[in-house]
């Protein structure tokens, strides 16, 4: 290859606007699971493509993250994932209070992985933990007794791990959406698709919200035992989640709807002898308790984000 080709070479990758989500953190010298987490707590910003396609990293967002102070070492502190061994050592506590504080819901998990035996080992961020323990108000949690309510909840089986890394995925999907359909497909990826079905029952509308859902990161074989244990975690099964959800799927509904309907075929590729109002989109019934709040969410939207706040305050 001549110079005058790596030349080229060069400036053609120099100038292009956008790069693959790979690529960009081999540019950043990031592996990729730091890269991911970067992204997801939207300490880097991706764009889409607006058909549900991977998402992609601007070149000058590049540029942004390498001039910020610090830089890597900076980034690498912020993105730093434990497990339960060395987040107990970070915090002075043993493994097995570590646990119980987590499944309480008092530490949210920032990621997941599965072992060669199929159990979900849950990773933490270093400098929340940290924090966590220098706060005086925690003290009690990290030594002596926990709290009866906390205690009794244990016992009775809680586990909160799942659905508070939902809340946190939940609220960098929401972070990066452009566009109030996008909105609308983040919220269904994190519902059953029965319930979904339930809500929107346009089947152009809900065509259209899987070409947008966010691609998720491959874990297994489609129907593998590994893949169904990861849609168990990505998919809400806490009540008072699920109704969080569904609630703030349809007010991002009405919204989506009011911008701009769902792509339909071309009329003259429609059926003739179906009468018209057939063809249009049916309103789900609104639960009760979202009657009263739908007027002012259209006004305000992502409710869905402030729950998810109150849930981890």
């Amino acid at each position: 290859m001549t110079s005058d080709t790596i030349t080229q070479t060069t400036t053609a990758a120099a100038v292009r606007p956008s790069m693959t989500q790979s690529s960009a953190a081999r540019e950043l010298g990031l592996k990729r699971g730091e890269f991911d987490l970067a992204v997801m707590l939207g300490h880097i910003r991706t764009v889409g493509d607006g058909n549900g396609g991977q998402r992609r990293v601007a070149r000058k967002e590049i540029d942004r993250v390498r001039g910020s102070e610090g830089f890597p070492e900076s980034l690498r502190k912020v993105v730093r994932a434990v497990g339960t061994t060395e987040g107990a050592e970070l915090m002075g506590i043993s493994p097995a209070r570590f646990t119980r504080l987590a499944r309480a819901g008092a530490l949210t998990p920032a990621k997941f992985y599965l072992n060669r035996y199929r159990a979900v080992v849950w990773l933490y961020l270093s400098e929340e933990l940290r924090q966590f323990a220098e706060i005086e108000a925690n003290a009690g949690l990290l030594t002596g007794r926990m709290p009866g309510a906390m205690r009794a909840r244990l016992d009775e089986g809680q586990d909160l791990r799942a659905r508070n890394w939902r809340g946190r995925y939940a609220d960098s999907l929401l972070r990066q959406c452009e566009d109030p359909w996008e909105r609308v497909a983040a919220m269904a990826s994190l519902l059953d698709p029965l319930q979904t079905a339930e809500i929107i029952r346009d089947p152009y509308e809900r065509a259209y919200l899987n070409r947008l859902k966010p691609a998720p990161r491959a874990h297994g074989a489609p129907d593998s035992p590994v893949a169904r244990i990861v849609e168990r975690i990505t998919t809400a099964d806490d009540p008072d989640e699920i109704r969080w959800l569904r609630s703030s799927l349809l007010i991002g509904l009405v919204q989506a709807r009011a911008q701009r309907p769902a792509p339909r075929p071309a009329e003259h590729l429609m059926p003739q002898l179906v009468p018209e109002r057939t063809h249009r989109t049916a309103e789900p019934e609104l639960p009760k308790d979202t009657e009263t709040v739908i007027d002012a969410s259209v006004r305000e939207p992502r409710g869905l984000r402030k729950w998810l706040r109150r849930r981890r305050a």
